[in-house]
């Protein structure tokens, strides 16, 4: 590593001490830049990869509220305003009971670079609380949302700051927030939030767009060696958002979504999960994948407690698409995924591979795409759904989709392109880590010492 590199990822661990998460991100981008410091040394002359691993802005705050039967909770909330030289901060707030600043720093820091790759004009933000949407009803979730953005209120602007959702946080929460923000601001600022709702300035596709964008970048990337999604395989971790429309996708361009988890066990189908009946049982039924299983009976096995990477021998699949969290996939379970026939590996969660788990993919010469390139579709669209607010336009879902599409088969590209340019074809992560470390560098260079 490049002594600039060595140096300053010491200088990150010192400053930031017990926050593991971050120190994995950070030490992940910069074993990809010796090479680009080599080239570029106004890079380290002018303190550039300090500069991007200090977040611009850090905010934690109490968040008080009252359950429904008026006992008083506290919570804490986190903002971290992390890059803005693209554009203002853009990125998700994540409820959950794991959420500390550490989560917060990891994620905003990977979101820098993930923006980037987009080629839009958003700089790298993130946010959320240790709050747990679970088994709360709709009042309290209200009360925990307006007093949250109370306080949040006064960073944000379609200008300034501009969250999403992300872990627990859907329509229903970005909705309250957005009530709460524009109440207290007077403002109808529709650019403020996006993951909205269709009747109030929300974007077609958003729901859809980070599975989708997964599912578009894998097909690509399969399609470099002469292959693609169709007639394969795939297991897919976790049952969101992200997962489910990622299995949507798979299986329009004709790959088998074989097994699915959450929290509680994993499900697998020989012949294919039922989609239709898997989103509307987990996303208007809101019901755990056993209830699925029970639901088709003979057709599908559950495993009480099992991540669904544990079922790699019996799944017997070539594509793998971790959507779950950050670190779920460990050495063990790589290996078994290699011996039972792997192929490409694209990450939906942010960094859910633990360093071990991609040391042995690599070895394997297996395809592995990691979070920043191939879950930049979330992202994209929240990007076209800013455009679409500034513009007082509604673009149809065709049309969304289709942009979508073009940005990450852009995304793609940029990858293959950089990883060419340093000397190591098909190795995305070097190919991802670079093309978006470098825009956000030769912009901050631009604009001085800021």
């Amino acid at each position: 590593m490049h002594s600039n590199l060595v140096a300053n990822f010491q200088s990150v661990v010192n400053r930031n001490p017990g926050e593991t998460e971050f120190h994995q991100a950070v030490k992940e981008m910069f074993d990809a830049l010796s090479d680009v410091l080599e080239r570029n040394p106004e890079f380290a002359r002018l303190s550039v990869v300090e500069r991007i691993c200090e977040p611009e802005r850090q905010i934690i705050f109490r968040v008080p509220w009252m359950d429904d039967d008026g006992n008083v909770h506290v919570n804490r909330g986190f903002r971290v305003e992390f890059n803005s030289v693209l554009g203002p901060f853009k990125g998700g707030l994540r409820f959950h009971p794991s959420v500390t600043l550490d989560t917060v720093k990891f994620l905003g820091f990977e979101q820098i670079f993930k923006n980037a790759l987009t080629g839009l004009p958003i700089g790298g933000g993130k946010g959320g609380s240790n709050f747990d949407p679970k088994g709360r009803s709709d009042a309290e979730i209200m009360r925990f949302c307006q007093s949250f953005m109370t306080e949040l209120y006064r960073h944000l602007g379609e200008y300034t700051d501009v969250p999403a959702g992300d872990m627990g946080v859907g329509t229903r929460e970005i909705g309250y927030m957005f009530g709460q923000y524009k109440r207290i601001t007077n403002r109808y600022e529709a650019g403020v939030f996006t993951g909205k709702g269709l009747d109030w300035g929300g974007a077609r596709v958003r729901k859809e767009a980070t599975g989708f964008g997964l599912a578009i970048f894998t097909d690509e990337m399969l399609k470099t060696s002469g292959d693609s999604l169709e007639g394969k395989r795939v297991i897919v971790s976790g049952s969101g958002n992200v997962a489910l429309y990622a299995n949507k996708k798979v299986h329009q361009l004709g790959g088998l979504v074989v097994a699915c988890s959450d929290s509680t066990g994993s499900v697998y189908d020989k012949d294919g999960l039922d989609l239709e009946l898997l989103i509307q049982m987990k996303e208007i039924d809101r019901l755990r994948v056993e209830d699925y299983s029970t639901k088709r009976g003979d057709l599908s096995e559950y495993h009480d407690g099992k991540n669904v990477w544990e079922l790699a021998k019996i799944a017997d699949a070539q594509v793998a698409l971790p959507c779950a969290t950050q670190n779920e996939l460990h050495e063990k379970e790589a290996k078994a995924l290699v011996a039972n026939g792997l192929l490409a590996i694209a990450e939906g969660a942010n960094m859910p591979c633990t360093p071990e788990a991609i040391g042995v993919f690599q070895q394997a010469k297996v395809l592995f795409a990691p979070g920043k390139a191939a879950n930049a579709g979330g992202v994209a669209t929240s990007a076209l759904e800013m455009q679409q607010n500034a513009s007082g336009q509604s673009w149809s879902y065709d049309e969304t989709e289709k942009r979508l599409e073009e940005i990450m088969c852009e995304i793609h590209s940029a990858c293959v392109r950089t990883a060419e340019e340093y000397g190591v074809p098909g190795d995305y992560i070097v190919g991802a880590n670079v093309a978006g470390f470098e825009r956000v560098a030769k912009a901050m260079l631009a604009m001085g010492v800021i």
